[in-house]
């Protein structure tokens, strides 16, 4: 006799599958944390003044100098860039770390790889930030809760500069400047 498992699926259902199969071992994999709905991420954007982008690169081909030269031309926000072997980023102080910023941000935004989103969850927490955005791609579903657990907001595997675009009407092509003269104003 097979040794099977319950999987519920999406739409509610639930189905017995043998535990060894490809697809058991497929939906045991998938993700269960979801994170704050979009309505949720748009008015986490709207109340934000302040953001501090860790793991920010001098080097504008990466796409933390594009999504703090978006932040810092786009938005309101007051943009702070956290990296330790930086001096200067995007032509503006960079700092070692976080407990070096002259204020606690609103929201920390994060590029990092997933093994190191732990460790930037303790330090979002040990300054009192109330949200940590993590950004495309990047998926820590441990850290994630433990974040949650501490009071946190967590958002994580999605980017700040396409979600304030799509919020604010600014979302063209993949997120990127299509090069499309408009008369219409950007909302900020």
């Amino acid at each position: 006799m097979t040794d099977t498992v319950t999987t519920q699926l999406t739409n509610g259902l639930t189905c017995e599958l043998p535990s060894s199969s490809p697809l058991a071992k497929l939906l045991k994999s998938q993700r269960t944390w979801v994170g704050p709905s979009a309505r949720e991420r748009q008015a986490i954007l709207r109340s934000a003044k302040s953001v501090a982008v860790v793991g920010a690169s001098p080097n504008p081909s990466r796409s933390s100098s594009f999504v703090g030269t978006y932040l810092q031309q786009s938005t309101d926000l007051r943009v702070y860039f956290v990296n330790p072997r930086a001096d200067t980023i995007l032509g503006q102080k960079a700092y070692p770390d976080l407990a070096s910023l002259p204020e606690v941000p609103d929201i920390v935004d994060v590029f990092r790889k997933a093994a190191d989103i732990p460790s930037v969850v303790d330090e979002v927490l040990a300054i009192g930030a109330k949200t940590i955005w993590v950004q495309l791609g990047i998926y820590n579903e441990e850290a994630a809760r433990h974040g949650e657990e501490q009071g946190l907001t967590v958002v994580m595997d999605r980017c700040m500069k396409v979600e304030h675009a799509r919020f604010n009407g600014g979302l063209n092509l993949m997120g990127f400047d299509t090069g499309v003269i408009t008369a219409r104003k950007a909302g900020r």
